[in-house]
């Protein structure tokens, strides 16, 4: 990895970020068709090691095969190393690599690390980069700590296993999980649906690596001088609060109706923060009603937030978008938030990266249904969670074939990686025409 930071010539930063991310999935691959990968001892076939490492790099959690009952040891272990890898991001690794060797990190990497961290500026972001490092290792031991009383009473010394791959699998909003040998395959958290410990355990594992590593930075250096966060912190805080309210209140009152109030808040909690995109559930996702389904769609399509563990088209693009509509209404000239204004070419980033998604979805979605002769709204519901890295499905995964599959596979690459990024890897050269045409004014709504 470390090599890809060393390429120059032609090659954007864009590129070597794509590149990068290539390269450990095809590894992830080749790895994960070893025998000594699956349980059975058999050769894993190209096509679904390369659906399961593509699954662990873009951290979407997405299986063909139960990962507790059919993947050993070793190939539980090469999924757990993707998933950080992934999760972290290749260019960051790569660069935390490099800093341990003690070799100067050039102009060209350091422009990789700022995309690939989606860092604001250049200044600052070897440093930026240590932290994470060093955050994350924290952050997972400390998660890790947390589930030991949930796994160990429970499973003895597999206990520490389950303790360490759930916390990572959390953290990096994977949502791959280990219980399918235990509690029945597919059936990620459902046994543990009632524990409010283990909820809130690993919902502020997702949460926090859903933020963004430039909040989590804020949080941890100027902690309750909320005035004196960057402007993204603030929105970011804000919108997740609010993406994580509202839903868990209508789940709580539409979908999880029986049971005690604490298997219920359990429940709706959980519900509302999976989507956004860990993947894990603890209740059974194709048996709730159509409005839990087109919420957790939405929630899917979200994701996170800027420079996180997570996909989806982000928390800042749905902010802006609805700050853009509150400008219209208002007749402001601007979008504003917490005394700041936003340059237009924000809100124009924000539109186009939500037409890509929505059309990338439902293009996946209308192929996958004509292949597969499968109800549109359970093709949606696959590809949303795809393209949003979440994991999530309706138990059409495993079936389906190797053209719904590759389809899967491109959206999961590209939601993990970004559009913007693979746009400006095919489209490195800037349109640099001064020249502007006439305007001339249509009419809108």
């Amino acid at each position: 990895m470390s090599a890809l930071l060393k390429i120059k010539g032609r090659l954007t930063s864009f590129q070597i970020i794509i590149l990068g991310f290539i390269s450990v999935i095809f590894v992830g691959t080749i790895l994960l068709m070893l025998p000594i990968s699956s349980q059975s001892g058999q050769v894993t076939n190209f096509g679904d090691s390369l659906f399961t490492a593509t699954s662990a790099v873009c951290v979407t959690g997405l299986v063909v095969y139960d990962t507790a009952s059919y993947w050993s040891y070793f190939g539980q272990a090469v999924i757990l190393i993707l998933i950080q890898i992934g999760g972290l991001g290749v260019v960051t690794i790569a660069s935390f690599m490099a800093m341990l060797t003690g070799k100067k990190i050039n102009l060209l990497q350091r422009q990789t690390m700022q995309n690939a961290l989606a860092a604001p500026q250049m200044g600052g972001v070897v440093r930026l980069t240590r932290f994470i490092l060093i955050a994350v290792v924290i952050i997972e031991i400390i998660g890790a700590l947390l589930l030991f009383p949930v796994f160990i009473p429970k499973y003895g010394a597999q206990g520490i296993w389950l303790s360490i791959f759930h916390s990572i699998s959390a953290f990096c909003n994977a949502g791959f999980d280990l219980m399918g040998s235990r509690t029945g395959e597919f059936s990620s958290l459902t046994s543990f649906s009632g524990n409010i410990y283990m909820t809130l355990v690993i919902c502020a594992l997702i949460i926090i690596g859903g933020i963004g590593f430039l909040t989590l930075s804020d949080i941890v250096h100027k902690r309750h001088k909320l005035s004196s966060y960057r402007m993204q912190s603030k929105v970011i805080l804000v919108t997740t609060v609010v993406l994580i309210a509202v839903p868990a209140v209508i789940m709580f009152f539409s979908c999880f109706t029986e049971g005690s109030i604490s298997e219920r808040i359990s429940m709706s909690l959980f519900q509302a923060v999976t989507p956004r995109t860990a993947g894990f559930n603890t209740a059974n996702i194709a048996a709730m009603p159509d409005v839990g389904l087109i919420m957790i769609m939405v929630l899917m399509l979200i994701g996170g937030s800027p420079g996180s563990t997570a996909g989806g088209i982000k928390t800042t693009t749905v902010a802006t978008l609805f700050g853009n509509v509150v400008s219209v209404f208002r007749k402001r000239p601007n979008v504003n938030f917490f005394g700041r204004r936003l340059s237009d070419i924000v809100v124009k980033n924000a539109s186009a990266i939500l037409m890509m998604y929505c059309f990338l979805a439902v293009g996946g979605a209308f192929i996958i249904s004509l292949v597969e002769n499968i109800p549109m709204s359970s093709c949606l519901f696959e590809t949303f969670s795809a393209i949003g890295t979440v994991g999530l499905s309706l138990g059409i995964t495993p079936d389906l074939s190797i053209i719904s599959q590759l389809v899967l596979v491109i959206l999961m690459f590209w939601g993990r990686v970004g559009g913007f990024t693979i746009i400006y890897a095919a489209f490195s050269q800037q349109d640099l025409t001064a020249s502007k045409y006439p305007t001339e004014s249509i009419m809108i709504g």
